[in-house]
């Protein structure tokens, strides 16, 4: 969807309460792309809403304000084509200012900082002057993540310290980078009379003091934050964009009205932010869609609303558990939807087989690229049964419509035969010769007649049987025929019946074991997709815990680097665990170990139970 203007997508209220906004999330509904979501936070009136415009690709949208008060209430939402990458939506979120003398909520601005963090793929804090202390205890708000945000859901209270020691360790694993943006810049990028990058000067400001009083870890706390819990840091500086009465204008200036360096270091901005977000991922390295973000979203607000505090473990499994549903549904639907459209009934066993094979296999498809988290099989596994249900009612609806095709067929084919019967033309001496050379006709008929289906056998060995009787009354009857020749003839009746009986029973062995290989190509196709799953998911954790490592290990080398020894070595059992993942993701058979026991469970779901007759004694 097409979004000319910016929606609130979390509403707050001045009671301090956020809701979300329903047609935010339609909208988001609507979006099946990835999303790459980019938010900003930052003190009120510092020009976060200009720099989302511009990312936008737009000079108005995001409310700017020109006057001491805070426009945006709330977070807002802007869905437009990302302008760098094909087929994904980038999805701006901007914030209410932080430190807004009218709210009077300090806690209702953690939460808005903390929703920023957990919904963005790039995160970008907004701030004036200098990064200073004063600037840093602004963004106290970092430092109280901890508090606002777990990892996982924790079951004993009692190991709360040691419970916020390891979501400290694991948020590098599932934050967003992190952009730090100075406005109205006007020193220059100089350390010790070096000229430094702006990525240096942050990291220079960042820098940790030594000692242990409560003034150092005061000054350290919000660096350090930093510092472990973002993957990737950067900064942008921008001078004054113009001055006096032009700047509270500056969305209606055109950009030769403003200062080049400032047009220069906006472009700069938005290149690096193009070029660098990754597309907003979950717990697990799960890539998410405009729809699933929605999910997230609400889940997230609600979970705020209810008093207790977001946890991304439990986030994802709510938004899985959604997703494989409607997963489960959708493909079973594309499968149900794609064989009415393909199969005319009736039609032969191989056909119908290879239609079914066709459907399920892009069933499957469709179910794997939406599912996820479905760790025990227990959504595959139901979506083969209702495909292997739906599969045994086609073939059942195919043999009915067979059958009644070739019963019809029959009827009018044996028109002229059941007309001699009641005009008598049979109860004459030589009838008997008569009525074989008729019924004969009527088979070879019906034999050559295309498109009868999978019971055409079984259909005429119950209407040869049906005129067994007849048969042998007319024989019975015949005074041109010997008690030896009726003798013969009875016999060859016995022997056409039970050859007719036997190509009748053939015809239900190879149904049958047509439908076992049915259910062998399933299993095989459910378990390779599987494998496919699990080893792309594996990847994904690998991913994920590579990029932890590295953060870890750059972190590390920096705290050795500066003097802070006992720092690093304290990182170690992070930094062991991390390598630990990393390899144990790598081992193929631990992956296929996983597969063939939730494969296990998968083998009934495949199958496709159906009753065969016994041939018939004839008597």
């Amino acid at each position: 969807m097409i979004m000319d203007a910016p929606i609130c997508l979390i509403d707050n209220h001045a009671d301090g309460q956020l809701q979300v906004n329903p047609r935010a999330l339609d909208i988001l509904q609507s979006i099946n792309q990835n999303v790459v979501v980019v938010s900003i936070v930052g003190l009120y009136r510092t020009g976060k809403s200009y720099l989302m415009n511009k990312l936008a690709g737009q000079k108005k949208g995001f409310s700017l304000g020109s006057t001491i008060q805070s426009h945006t209430k709330g977070i807002w939402m802007w869905c437009v084509p990302h302008p760098q990458k094909p087929k994904h939506t980038l999805v701006l979120l901007d914030t209410e200012g932080l430190g807004d003398v009218e709210k009077g909520d300090a806690k209702n601005d953690s939460w808005i900082f903390a929703l920023a963090v957990l919904l963005s793929s790039t995160f970008v804090y907004n701030s004036v002057g200098t990064i200073n202390q004063y600037a840093l205890e602004q963004l106290h708000y970092v430092s109280e993540l901890t508090e606002l945000i777990k990892v996982k859901s924790k079951a004993n209270s009692s190991q709360k310290e040691d419970d916020d020691i390891e979501d400290e360790c694991q948020f590098v694993r599932y934050f967003p980078n992190f952009v730090w943006v100075v406005r109205d810049f006007t020193l220059e990028l100089k350390i010790d009379g070096q000229v430094v990058s702006e990525r240096q000067y942050l990291e220079h400001s960042l820098a940790l003091k030594s000692g242990v009083s409560k003034k150092v870890m005061e000054y350290n706390l919000p660096r350090q934050c930093i510092q472990n819990f973002f993957p990737a840091r950067n900064c942008f500086v921008f001078v004054r964009p113009a001055s006096g009465k032009e700047l509270n204008e500056i969305e209606s200036l055109p950009d030769s009205a403003l200062d080049p360096q400032f047009i220069q270091q906006t472009h700069k901005f938005c290149d690096h932010v193009f070029q660098t977000a990754e597309v907003k991922k979950v717990k697990g390295g799960h890539r998410i869609t405009g729809r699933m973000f929605s999910t997230l979203v609400k889940s997230y607000v609600d979970t705020i609303m209810s008093g207790a505090v977001p946890c991304l473990e439990n986030a994802v499994l709510s938004m899985a558990t959604i997703e494989n549903e409607a997963a489960v549904k959708e493909a079973l639907g594309h499968y149900m939807t794609q064989l009415n459209e393909l199969v005319k009934f009736p039609v032969e066993v191989r056909e119908l087989s290879d239609l079914h094979g066709k459907c399920e296999g892009e069933a499957l498809k469709i179910f794997m690229d939406r599912s996820f988290k479905d760790e025990d099989g227990h959504y595959q596994k139901r979506l083969m049964e209702e495909v292997a249900k739906y599969y045994s009612v086609l073939v059942q609806k195919n043999e009915e419509v067979s059958l009644e095709k070739c019963r019809l067929l029959l009827r009018e084919l044996s028109a002229t035969l059941e007309e001699n019967l009641r005009e008598g033309v049979y109860a004459q001496p030589g009838g008997y010769d008569k009525y074989v050379q008729e019924r004969g006709r009527v088979v070879n008929l019906f034999q050559s007649k295309p498109n009868k289906g999978v019971k055409a056998q079984e259909a005429l060995d119950e209407f040869l049987v049906s005129k067994r009787g007849e048969a042998d009354a007319i024989l019975k009857a015949d005074k041109n025929l010997s008690e030896a020749e009726k003798k013969l003839a009875d016999e060859k009746e016995r022997a056409a019946l039970m050859e007719q009986e036997k190509k009748a029973a053939d015809e239900r062995n190879l149904q049958a074991e047509q439908l076992l290989k049915d259910q062998e190509r399933s299993h095989q196709e459910n378990m390779a997709q599987m494998q496919a799953k699990m080893v792309e998911e594996a990847e994904n954790i690998r991913k994920e815990a590579e990029k932890a490592l590295e953060s870890k290990l750059k972190l590390q080398e920096e705290l050795i680097e500066k003097g802070f020894q006992d720092k690093a070595t304290m990182m170690q059992n992070e930094i062991a665990n991390l390598r630990s993942e990393v390899n144990e993701s790598k081992k193929k058979d631990h992956i296929l170990g996983i597969v063939r026991s939730v494969g296990e469970g998968l083998v009934h779901a495949c199958k496709i139970v159906r009753i065969f007759k016994s041939p018939k004694k004839i008597k």
